[in-house]
């Protein structure tokens, strides 16, 4: 078929110049960024047989997951860290057993600590529900063990025990870094204002989600904001990426962060919600 409408010989892909007729130079330079990535993702195969192997189970799908997976890790917008927080976020969401093992791996080798990566869970367990943050706390284990080299996991410390004063001043200040510093100043008053929009699902939201989770210091701000983001993007949650878009602003994410997720999330959650989540995120920015 000609190539209707191309004045050009070269076309414009991920915001750089490609010419016709150098797919092999873009295949090999594509073939070493994925080369990077698969050393870290699977350490002790050379990605030579890891390709190999890839297309012998599975064909041209195997093909593309190597050349794609190595490209998008290697893009500048996110550090390997920060991408290794949300997809482990996202895998949880999506209960993907198999590649949440995978990836609790790779983002101890990212630089990820086992206490942030458990800090994902709580997330989890807000937005996604506690079965499937119990089941992905099982999955981690298997991570973590065998990055440990033992069978058995030391046991863990639980949370603080709050009182609800304690919660509602803690649910307070997150919500004022959340919006900016819009929410009700009083938490009282805050509180109020929720139970009226939402009930009881609003006393519950203010009290453990914010006062809880969002409140404490093993992740900052920023990284819950970027797991939370990649988990409604996920999930096709529009409606609360309204919110949460504006809140990753506010705490400190730079808005080519925010559609680098989508980006990444194309690979990871699909096209449709990659798609719905960048529109989601720019209708946030101009609003």
């Amino acid at each position: 078929m000609a190539s209707a409408g191309l004045n050009s010989s070269k076309l414009s892909v991920f915001s750089k110049q490609i010419t016709l007729g150098e797919t092999m130079a873009d295949w090999e330079e594509r073939r070493q960024q994925a080369d990077e990535t698969f050393a870290r993702f699977v350490p002790d195969a050379e990605p030579a047989r890891v390709l190999a192997s890839m297309e012998r189970n599975l064909g041209a799908l195997g093909t593309f997951a190597f050349s794609a997976v190595g490209e998008m890790w290697s893009r500048p917008n996110l550090s390997r860290r920060d991408r290794s927080l949300m997809i482990i976020a996202v895998l949880a969401a999506q209960s993907r057993d198999e590649e949440l093992v995978l990836h609790t791996g790779v983002g101890l080798r990212h630089g990820l600590t086992r206490t942030e990566i458990e800090e994902i869970n709580l997330h989890i367990a807000a937005y996604v529900g506690f079965p499937a943050a119990m089941a992905a706390s099982r999955r981690m284990d298997q991570a973590f063990r065998d990055a440990e080299g033992v069978e058995q996991l030391a046991g863990r410390t639980g949370a603080e025990h709050l009182g609800d004063d304690e919660r509602l001043e803690r649910a307070a200040e997150v919500r004022s870094t959340l919006t900016g510093g819009t929410a009700a100043p009083d938490p009282g008053q805050d509180l109020a204002d929720l139970h009226t929009l939402l009930g009881d699902v609003g006393d519950w939201a203010m009290l453990w989600a914010f006062g809880e989770i969002w409140a404490r210091p093993q992740l900052s701000r920023r990284d819950r904001s970027l797991i939370v983001i990649a988990i409604l993007t996920a999930l096709g949650q529009e409606a609360e990426l309204a919110f949460h878009v504006p809140a990753g602003l506010n705490h400190g994410l730079t808005r080519e962060e925010i559609e680098e997720v989508m980006t990444h999330l194309c690979l990871y959650a699909g096209f449709p919600r990659a798609v719905d989540g960048m529109r989601a995120a720019r209708r946030a920015f101009e609003s």
